[in-house]
């Protein structure tokens, strides 16, 4: 794989605008949700972007639509194959069906079942990997060889990234004029294509990628100059935030166009999730409350700004949060 230069970002505010044009027939325009309780316990505007209530129940499904669309039909009719900890395989499992294409997904055996469930159910074939001590993409790779097929990673991928900018398009067009956006960050995927928005239509907009504490590989990647990979696998809740380390894709524009990188503890995603639950009746998993966790829990945001918050995902089944929140 060639490593794209720091300098040069992988994508612009125009991949996500023909992005937004590949998924307008598939895609929800997700609402943007207020909370009187939140706004007057912050001292500012929030504005959260409920991917929660994307299809396949994040964002995810922006990403591997946008994939998927833009491949010529030869590939599309060779399949895909992804590695996936839940949500991007739904997503790449749902897209490819509404594509007409097969999909294979690498899913680690520890998945929440739900999502595997989900996944399962969109209509891809599973190959189960431990997450702990195999490579993900070295077991996509084989399954690939075996199979056929064009890989289209989580993260590291530029119509990914661009597909996931849509959801920023989407909320400069339904909350204008923010002061800050937070984006839950993993691989850096979502947060590649927010920040790629947020800095061509506002560019006094500050950006912060928010990744739990068990994972801070953004942060130490931003304080060496340079991108670090954890020694292990995180351990968290936020199952879909367990990533070691940036994407070189990834890293080109969030190293560039990202102010700040910061983290938060399991224990403050809870209490978010149990916020989001009482106050705006949504139910959010773990990874999706990473950035209004960082609104609450990290004093960054100002009175009286307006500020802009991604709600990355929903999908946890009520056994888990039930235990979680409690």
């Amino acid at each position: 794989m060639t490593t794209q230069p720091a300098d040069q970002p992988a994508i612009e505010l125009a991949d996500v605008h023909r992005a937004a044009e590949r998924i307008a027939p598939f895609a929800i325009r997700t609402p943007v949700l207020q909370s009187t309780n939140i706004n007057r316990t912050v001292g500012a505007e929030i504005f959260c972007k409920a991917e929660s209530l994307q299809r396949t129940g994040s964002f995810k499904f922006r990403g591997a639509t946008n994939a998927i669309a833009s491949l010529t039909e030869d590939a599309r009719a060779a399949g895909v194959v992804t590695f996936s900890s839940g949500n991007h395989g739904q997503a790449i499992s749902r897209s490819a069906g509404l594509h007409g294409c097969k999909a294979t997904v690498v899913m680690p055996t520890d998945a929440p079942a739900m999502k595997r469930a989900a996944t399962e159910h969109w209509g891809a074939d599973i190959v189960e990997y431990d997450r702990y001590t195999e490579d993900r993409p070295a077991v996509a790779a084989r399954v690939q060889a075996e199979r056929g097929g064009v890989i289209i990673p989580p993260f590291n991928h530029r119509d990914v990234m661009a597909g996931q900018g849509t959801a920023a398009l989407e909320l400069f067009d339904q909350a204008p004029q923010l002061d800050m956006l937070f984006v839950c960050l993993g691989g850096g995927g979502f947060l590649s294509g927010c920040s790629t928005v947020a800095k061509a239509l506002s560019p006094s907009t500050i950006v912060v990628g928010v990744e739990p504490e068990a994972g801070d590989d953004h942060v130490r990647s931003r304080a060496a100059g340079e991108i670090v990979s954890l020694s292990e696998v995180p351990r968290t809740i936020a199952d879909g935030q367990q990533t070691l380390a940036p994407g070189d894709l990834t890293w080109s524009v969030t190293s560039n166009r990202c102010d700040v990188f910061t983290t938060v503890s399991d224990q403050e995603i809870v209490s978010t999730m149990r916020l989001l639950f009482d106050h705006l009746k949504l139910v959010i998993e773990p990874s999706g409350a990473t950035a209004l966790a960082a609104v609450l829990h990290r004093g960054l945001v100002e009175p009286g700004m307006r500020v802009g918050v991604t709600l990355s995902g929903g999908n946890i089944d009520l056994a888990t949060f039930a235990k979680l929140t409690a």
